[in-house]
């Protein structure tokens, strides 16, 4: 009966093993390590930048773009309305 339950948690066993020969080539595998490693730098570079950008210059840039847009339209409305 003990040899019964030894070939039942055999399958078992051998999944386990074939899941952590899998894991460790998973973990080995430095294919596209730089690439990713690129990338995190790039969005830790730029995030802040971002972000400032979003929070002070923002609605500096939305400011200049009314103002100016607001004086187009003056001088639009004061060229048709001459004639």
């Amino acid at each position: 009966m003990a040899t019964l339950g030894f070939r039942a948690l055999q399958p078992a066993a051998r999944d386990e093993t074939a899941r952590g020969l899998w894991w460790r080539r998973f973990h080995r595998d430095e294919r596209g390590a730089v690439s990713l490693e690129t990338i995190l730098i790039i969005g830790a570079v730029s995030l802040p930048i971002l972000i400032f950008v979003i929070k002070y210059g923002w609605p500096r840039i939305r400011d200049y773009f009314s103002r100016n847009m607001q004086t187009l339209e003056n001088e639009a409305s004061g060229v048709s309305g001459s004639k």
